[in-house]
């Protein structure tokens, strides 16, 4: 039989088009922030309301709640599958229900809870994360019906606000229903609302906690200052030296990598130091493109330090000081690996002979595509045919820990990263909105996109 084309799969995603959008708004009405409790009645109805959904376009889909690694109760979560031949291919199909909280309401222009259209776009919280995910998902398969030619599992999780922390121990328990050869994560973004982007690559994460101390107990900075240096200035000290003149990471042992797949255009600076608020006499660091030193490249952060507050203050040299980094590692690199080179650098290189603890903490590791994956080459014309324009792939410089998990776990499986934000999407943040014409091309995507590894 021949693959259904691609004008087919836009007009029957045209006449659906009312359903999805309906389904969005009802999706963004049920308020499910998983920090107000994972285990609670809203998270609870959200996930039937999914299973529902997914029930009505041919997915035998269920509601079970997982369990933390220590035995408490976890998420609500959604798993299903169709089958429609042992043989076939089989995808499986993510995306999550919970959504971030609002804390201020009044920081946004409209209702955050009632979704509502603004020049083409659909604002309300969960629009793009991730409830354009599951819409995307419910109108792909809406728009194949019986032409669907791979069998399709389906996992809407419950908990990725915040940090997924059931999810490994719920996959192994139901690793059957998991196991596939695809897997299509739809909790990314396209280049913009009218470019597709298939997301390369994300980087890892490792966190050290620094103590530097250089007295046994606080002295008198006029009595003992010019000779002993106050702690927090040997941090400082310490902190700059991990950097070269360029204001490149330079320590032994922590990888580079440039962009996954080759670079096609490189992040506007203008754009980035705009929607960054960057002030304008800053010089941006580090050497390269900007998308290596954005998606690639590791980056070092202070996210904490200990240190006696401006207001209260008095003349005493402080003799110990605190400092947590976090360190975002090349896509390929073992987190274990750089925090092993980090802590070694930071310990063997004392200013002054200061004392220097380091404590290593949590890692999670990177992520890269596989850019010559069958599946990745089906993709990318998936997304040129429904979005009329060449797709400029993408990294990401943060981590999404469960993807290179699946990764591990279903070795085999070839991973896709998609998703229905763009650069306006403010996922996160007041007015969170989707393109609603980047949306319907997403669902034509990714309707296409099933067909194909179908064929």
């Amino acid at each position: 039989m021949a693959q259904i084309s691609a004008d087919e799969i836009r007009s029957r995603v045209e006449a659906d088009w009312n359903r999805i959008v309906d389904v969005l708004n009802r999706k963004i009405a049920l308020a499910s922030v998983s920090a107000k409790g994972i285990t609670g009645e809203h998270m609870k109805r959200s996930a039937e309301f999914v299973a529902e959904q997914m029930r009505e376009v041919g997915v035998d889909a269920k509601v079970v709640q997982s369990a933390n690694p220590d035995g408490t109760p976890g998420a609500w979560e959604v798993i299903g599958s169709r089958v429609v031949d042992p043989d076939a291919p089989t995808v499986l199909l993510y995306a999550h229900h919970d959504v971030q909280p609002v804390p201020d309401p009044a920081a946004w222009d409209t209702d955050p809870f009632v979704g509502t259209e603004v020049d083409g776009r659909l604002y309300g919280r969960g629009s793009a994360d991730d409830g354009g995910g599951i819409a995307i998902h419910s109108g792909a398969l809406k728009a194949l019906g019986d032409d669907l030619k791979v069998n399709v599992k389906i996992f809407i999780e419950g908990e990725e606000e915040m940090g997924s922390p059931s999810f490994i121990p719920f996959i192994e328990a139901h690793r059957d229903e998991f196991a596939s050869d695809v897997i299509i994560v739809a909790d990314s973004g396209n280049w913009s609302a009218d470019i597709p982007s298939l997301t390369t690559s994300l980087r890892g994460n490792t966190c050290v906690d620094v103590t530097v101390r250089a007295l046994k107990h606080p002295v008198h900075s006029g009595q003992y200052g010019g000779p002993i240096l106050d702690s927090n200035t040997l941090a400082a000290m310490l902190i700059a030296s991990l950097y070269d003149d360029n204001g490149d990471l330079a320590v032994p042992g922590i990888a580079a990598e440039e962009p996954i797949g080759g670079l096609q255009r490189d992040l506007d600076e203008a754009t980035v130091r705009e929607d960054a608020g960057i002030v304008d006499s800053y010089t941006l660091a580090g050497s390269g493109s900007l998308a290596s030193r954005l998606w690639t490249k590791p980056s070092l952060t202070v996210i904490g330090f200990d240190a006696h507050p401006v207001d209260g203050s008095f003349n005493v040299i402080a003799p110990e000081t605190r400092f947590r980094l976090s360190l975002r590692t090349a896509p390929n690199q073992r987190p274990e690996q750089a925090q092993d080179a980090l802590a070694k650098f930071l310990e063997n290189n004392p200013p002054f002979g200061a004392q220097v603890e380091v404590t290593r903490l949590e890692n999670g590791m990177g992520w890269a595509m596989d850019p010559n994956a069958v599946a990745t080459r089906d993709a990318l014309e998936a997304m040129e045919e429904a979005f009329g324009v060449a797709p400029i792939n993408k990294g990401e410089g943060g981590s999404i820990p469960f993807i290179p998990e699946l990764q591990r776990l279903f070795p085999s499986a070839q991973v896709l990263v998609t998703g229905p934000e763009d650069p306006k999407a403010n996922a996160h943040s007041p007015n969170e909105s989707i393109s609603l014409s980047g949306l319907k091309n997403n669902v034509v995507t990714e309707a296409l996109l099933l067909a194909k590894l179908g064929a």
